[in-house]
């Protein structure tokens, strides 16, 4: 009994030291699984603003060198051609870790914010449900941004497309808020991990360093896609669901993409 009172009063003591430190602390020690075989997009489905799921549109979802490859080689323009390639299994308590870096030239006429700029979208609904000309998922957007060489820009954002969150204590209406992190230049590889503990609480993590973390991520039932994810049956605390990479016209590769699922 005795033994048994100090290994829970070592782990309480392990929580609290992480806590104080913003470092990360799991309940339990689960498997990492690899979400992508490095050959194919075989359990993945592209979704595009005007397009039917599960077309490819100008093959702009693509696999090369263990990577998953966001090429807008094939297009003369970009027209709000906004992709999100769902992985096929929903979930609501885990660790997504996901390694991406920007290559390259953004698709002309892509729209100036969206330079050096995509995300993981968490916690949608099936893909299936979203209207071919939607842009974006209804969602929690962890936002992945690079830098043009000069200017400080943060990555590991939140963006919050139909939905909000809780900060310190207060619902949060913004649509982005930067993070805490540094500044990525060049084609550089950079480590981004999402902690999704169901409605309760998420972090986003940058090269292993806490940048931003919130809770109780709810449907924002005033906008159009929300309401129709509400009314559609989505409870309104957002607590679980499909993610996406995300493709918004600046080519970006992503590899590594693996997957713990954690003990609610």
């Amino acid at each position: 009994m005795a033994n048994l009172y100090s290994r829970k009063l070592l782990k309480f003591n392990l929580l609290a030291i992480c806590t104080l430190l913003a470092t990360q602390c799991f309940a339990d020690k689960g498997e990492w699984t690899s979400l992508f075989n490095g050959k194919d997009l075989n359990g993945w489905t592209p979704k595009f603003t005007g397009q039917k799921l599960g077309v490819n549109y100008l093959d702009t979802f693509q696999v090369s060198d263990g990577k998953i490859v966001v090429s807008y080689a094939n297009y003369s323009k970009f027209d709000n051609n906004f992709g999100h390639l769902f992985y096929k299994t929903p979930y609501s308590h885990y660790r997504l870790q996901v390694e991406y870096r920007f290559t390259g030239d953004q698709a002309p006429n892509g729209p100036t914010w969206a330079y050096r700029n995509a995300g993981i979208m968490f916690h949608t609904p099936a893909p299936d449900t979203m209207r071919e000309d939607q842009f974006f998922p209804v969602c929690v957007e962890l936002q992945m941004l690079g830098g043009n060489g000069v200017d400080e820009r943060s990555t590991g954002n939140i963006c919050s497309p139909s939905s909000h969150v809780e900060i310190d204590g207060k619902l949060v209406t913004d649509h982005c808020i930067n993070s805490s992190s540094k500044t990525f230049h060049g084609d550089q590889w950079v480590t981004m991990e999402l902690e999704v503990h169901g409605n309760e609480s998420v972090k986003h993590i940058v090269n292993g360093k806490v940048v931003f973390d919130y809770v109780h991520p709810i449907l924002d039932v005033t906008d159009r896609d929300g309401k129709g994810a509400n009314d559609s049956g989505l409870p309104v605390k957002m607590s679980s669901g499909y993610f996406a990479l995300q493709a918004e016209s600046h080519p970006v590769e992503y590899r590594n993409i693996r997957l713990m699922e954690l003990t609610p």
